[in-house]
């Protein structure tokens, strides 16, 4: 389990950091759009120093920081993942915008948008400092997270609007958009741009540990074994290496740049959008 969470999380640091030292460093990669990646970069950065001190509890076999350490990474953790998250429905907002709209992205409106999510992503992770829902160990008690093991009323109130407005709004988002371009392309022969792999990354590395939570309000989830139950937090751990390869290495403009930024060489038609190939 160590191994695993060490070396998604180095995967994702480095391909995170890549992107956005390109953003920083080349400048036709400095657009409205491009920032939403950037977003999504940091917050899945966020993700990877939180997998780096799991890892190294895990080593330990202990958690070596004391109750408000925990409630320190919990925090961390959670405004980075929910980050993460809504950076992901606001690139397919502005996707759908690109493609269906022909409207251009704003720096104002780039800018706007990005503080909202972290800015809502901060409330969501803030109230279970205040006592609404609670941040506690992991299974194997080497993190921390949301504890979902009481499964009492205060758990179960935070939990649905938590998971309504995180998860199942940026989801929808994200699967009209992409199912409007679908159909957008689909019209004019141009269906070479992937619009499922956004979804699909999103649904598998998040949705193992929705389903647990929501598992542990209608039984309880401690009979499960603590590995086992690990299993949902080690693969949103790993969700910043997805981002990385489906927004920045899978984005053909942004590749380009990335490509520049490593080697100095400028790659032809070097468009700098964000639609992603």
């Amino acid at each position: 389990m160590m191994a695993d969470l060490f070396l998604a999380a180095l995967l994702g640091f480095i391909l995170n950091g890549l992107t956005i030292l390109s953003f920083y460093k080349i400048r036709e990669l400095r657009t409205p759009s491009n920032l939403l990646i950037i977003s999504l970069a940091v917050a899945d950065t966020g993700l990877c120093i939180n997998a780096f001190v799991a890892a190294f509890s895990s080593f330990l076999r202990y958690w070596p920081y004391g109750s408000e350490g925990c409630q320190v990474h919990g925090f961390q953790g959670f405004v980075a993942a929910l980050s993460s998250i809504s950076s992901c429905a606001a690139i397919a907002w502005d996707r759908y915008h690109q493609y269906c709209t022909r409207s251009k992205l704003h720096w104002s409106t780039s800018i706007s948008v990005v503080l909202f999510a972290w800015g809502f992503a901060s409330f969501w992770s803030m109230m279970p400092l205040f006592g609404w829902g609670e941040y506690d160990y992991e299974p194997l008690r080497t993190c921390c997270t949301l504890d979902y093991s009481k499964a009492d009323r205060n758990f179960i109130s935070f939990l649905f609007p938590l998971a309504f407005f995180e998860y199942l709004i940026p989801l929808f988002i994200m699967m009209t958009a992409y199912q409007s371009i679908h159909q957008k392309l689909k019209k004019s022969g141009q269906v070479k741009v992937n619009t499922s792999t956004p979804v699909k990354s999103l649904v598998i590395c998040w949705g193992p540990y929705s389903l647990l939570c929501f598992y542990a309000i209608i039984q309880d989830a401690t009979v499960l074994s603590p590995k086992l139950r690990m299993m949902p937090a080690v693969l949103a751990k790993m969700s910043p290496a997805v981002n990385a390869y489906v927004y920045g290495l899978g984005n053909e403009n942004y590749r380009g740049g990335i490509w520049q930024f490593l080697t100095g060489q400028k790659i032809e038609k070097a468009e700098t959008d964000n639609k992603s190939h």
